[in-house]
Formats: structure tokens, C-alpha cells, sequence
């Protein structure tokens, strides 16, 4: 299980390193051409800054043995930023919500897998 864990832990931490940044690298205008709700820049930053910290949260505090019970928070917290993402993504359709909601029960189950896990 510990093997998954680390998987799901890294690829779950790039795919928010990478979609945090591009939240800053990405002109405002082009991004809100492709929303279905429109969400303020402030907003789309915050979460973006949310996103990339969440990302080296999810692997680096297990990883470096430095404070490892912030790794299920991290995902724990990074699962309520995806659950607002499928609820915003399901006004463009069902099908839209499914990627966020898969990576959602990603996340519950790195959270509760590192939960109970010892170091």
C-alpha cells in the first residue's frame, strides 16, 4: 500500500504544481474564455497559490520525514479546493465534474491512507 501511496503522491503533487503555476502564467482573458462560471482573478490566484503549495504538500513533508502528518492535511485540503472544482465544473455539464471528482477520491485516499499510516 505504501508504494500506491507514494504513486498517487506524486503524481497528484505535479499535476498541482503544474496546474497552480499555469494559473499564474496564464493571461487572465484566456482563462476566463474557458469558464463556465466566472471566477474573479484574485480568486483564480488564490486558489492557484493554494494549489502549489498543496502540491509540495502532498510530498514533501512525508518524504523529508519533516512534520509528515502535514501530507494527509495537505490532501485533505487539497480534496475541498477539488470539491468546489466539481461542484463549478458540473455547471458545464456531468461530464465535466468526473476528472476533478476522480482526482478528489484521489486525494480522500492519500489522506486517509497517510492518516493511519506510521512514519
Amino acid at each position: 500500500m505504501n508504494i500506491v501511496l507514494w504513486i498517487l503522491q506524486v503524481l497528484l503533487g505535479l499535476m498541482f504544481l503544474f496546474a497552480g503555476s499555469s494559473k499564474f502564467l496564464m493571461p487572465y482573458e484566456e482563462m476566463r474564455a474557458n469558464m463556465t462560471v466566472e471566477l474573479p482573478h484574485w480568486f483564480i490566484l488564490f486558489i492557484g497559490a493554494a494549489e502549489v503549495l498543496g502540491g509540495l504538500g502532498i510530498v514533501l513533508p512525508w518524504a523529508l520525514g519533516i512534520m509528515p502528518k502535514l501530507t494527509p492535511i495537505a490532501a485533505a485540503l487539497l480534496a475541498v479546493i477539488m470539491a468546489g472544482a466539481v461542484v463549478v465544473s458540473a455547471y458545464g455539464g456531468i461530464a465535466m465534474a468526473i476528472f476533478p471528482f476522480v482526482i478528489l477520491l484521489l486525494l480522500l485516499v492519500v489522506a486517509r491512507g497517510r492518516w493511519t499510516t506510521k512514519e
